[in-house]
């Protein structure tokens, strides 16, 4: 099974994370292979890598938030199942750069978290009650730990096995 994935890189900064694409696949395709959820082959994922300024506009629009944050996700219409849409994500390079510095963590780390929960969303995970916040931070830290990536919501935590 495969993904389309289309990426829109609407802020430079983005540049200093390398192999951004290559990234952005292994994410999704280990949160597949973690979550076992099943899509239709070929189902479109659209990142947008912008800065705060753009995710504000976005935030405020659909939200009712008028302040930047890290990841918003929009999901598609149609059951993950048969859907040609997942969805779309977007990522604010300063928010998520500057939390990065902040939590002690290498902003490729953070960045594949981001995308991870993003794309949790768009195949219907939430995280409005506290049963679901803990249903979807072990699904990340799993999809994370499979990448090599310590658990983001344990300080001082290494993959098993690194």
């Amino acid at each position: 099974m495969t993904l389309s994935i289309e990426t829109s890189v609407a802020c430079e900064s983005w540049g200093a994370l390398a192999d951004l694409h290559a990234l952005i696949e292994k994410c999704l395709t280990e949160a597949l292979a973690e979550t076992g959820d099943e899509v239709r082959n070929g189902a479109e994922v659209s990142l947008l890598l912008c800065d705060d300024a753009r995710i504000r506009v976005l935030n405020a629009q659909f939200r009712g938030m008028d302040k930047p944050t890290n990841v918003l996700s929009f999901p598609g219409p149609e059951p993950i199942e048969t859907a040609h849409v997942l969805g779309d994500i977007a990522i604010a390079y300063e928010t998520v750069a500057r939390e990065a510095e902040e939590q002690g963590k290498s902003l490729p780390h953070h960045f594949c978290h981001m995308v991870v929960h993003g794309f949790l969303h768009l195949l219907g995970y939430d995280h409005e009650t506290d049963d679901e916040a803990e249903d979807m931070e072990a699904s990340e830290a799993r999809v994370l730990r499979r990448m090599g990536i310590a658990d983001p919501y344990r300080e001082n935590q290494l993959p098993e096995g690194h």
